[in-house]
């Protein structure tokens, strides 16, 4: 028995027999001449070295073989249009898998609500989040383990883009006994001889050094200064007394038992960016629309324009134009 001998028009004419019980109905349906029809199931009865069909006055019926070749064609049939029509739709950026690396405070804030209005527009794309630091996002990425990441901070990379996705401020976490929870603002130099709960402990540079930058141009000494992993560690020390935290506006959604979030004064203020990082070469159309999704988002992520002092960092090495402003530059 030849397989290769079978083609795709053989089982697509058989069927149609099948299904409209007759040679002239099978014709008409696939909008072809009776006798070439009559040839490829022929052709395929030769092929197979059985009858499939039993000819009848009133049209045809399926032999036994027949009966049992055209339930399995049937689903040949079927799993080729739903192949075809996946293709389709993973074409149109609507099917198929999104690797996203995530770290850090932005998972409380923007990255759930970019997440879920792309899950609303695309529900057949699975997503699968990695929690991955910055260094491990960049090497994921050239690696093509993610699509795209997000994190703070990123520097220029050849092979890679960055974009900023959102600017936040900060506000200072404190326990709700603290002297200060109840001011409306509050200026640096009036956490003076506090104890600093700092975070991340890895990578370098990172939100530590950002941080203790703010404390260093106004020349206000601390008490101590611990280093801990993450924000939700730091927040929960600060639920124990342990001491304050400078955290950004997506953090103050961590509503731990005893915490309030109070802001900056506007002379202490300073802007963080939550960046969207992906590989330069990646041209897929679902991460396209992923990334059309963020962007028609990122007007209502991102804290409202005000006159705020910056902090030093370097620009990203693409990034969508802004409107022009008399704000100074921003930490990356």
């Amino acid at each position: 028995m030849n397989l290769a001998a079978i083609e795709f028009r053989h089982l697509r004419y058989f069927a149609a027999v099948v299904e409209q019980g007759s040679f002239r109905g099978a014709a008409l349906r696939l909008h072809v001449s009776q006798p070439p029809l009559t040839r490829q199931v022929q052709q395929l009865e030769q092929v197979l070295g059985t009858p499939l069909l039993v000819r009848k006055p009133r049209g045809v019926e399926p032999t036994d073989a027949g009966q049992v070749f055209y339930e399995e064609v049937r689903n040949i049939l079927m799993l080729t249009e739903q192949a075809a029509s996946r293709a389709q739709l993973a074409g149109q950026g609507q099917l198929g898998r999104l690797d996203v690396g995530i770290f850090g405070s932005a998972v409380f804030g923007a990255i759930p609500r970019i997440l879920q209005a792309f899950r609303d527009r695309f529900p057949r794309v699975e997503i699968v989040l990695h929690n991955m630091d910055r260094a491990g996002q960049i090497r994921a990425l050239r690696e093509r383990r993610l699509t795209v990441g997000f994190n703070r901070l990123f520097e220029e990379e050849p092979d890679l883009i960055w974009e900023v996705i959102q600017t936040e401020q900060l506000r200072v976490a404190l326990h709700e006994l603290h002297p200060l929870a109840n001011v409306a603002e509050i200026a640096l130099p009036q956490l003076a001889g506090e104890t600093l709960i700092v975070y991340p402990r890895t990578p370098r540079p990172s939100f530590v050094e950002q941080t203790l930058r703010l404390f260093h141009r106004r020349n206000v000494s601390l008490k101590t200064i611990q280093e801990v992993d993450d924000v939700v560690t730091a927040v929960a020390l600060v639920a124990s007394r342990f001491g304050v935290s400078l955290v950004t506006d997506s953090a103050s959604n961590l509503r731990l038992p005893g915490i309030v979030y109070v802001p900056l004064r506007m002379e202490d203020r300073a802007t963080f960016d939550l960046c969207m990082i992906r590989r330069r070469d990646d041209d897929s159309r679902l991460l396209h629309e992923f990334l059309a999704v963020a962007r028609a988002l990122r007007q209502t992520l991102s804290t409202p324009p005000t006159s705020i002092p910056a902090i030093d960092a370097p620009q990203p090495a693409e990034a969508p134009r802004r409107r022009a402003s008399a704000r100074p530059r921003r930490a990356r």
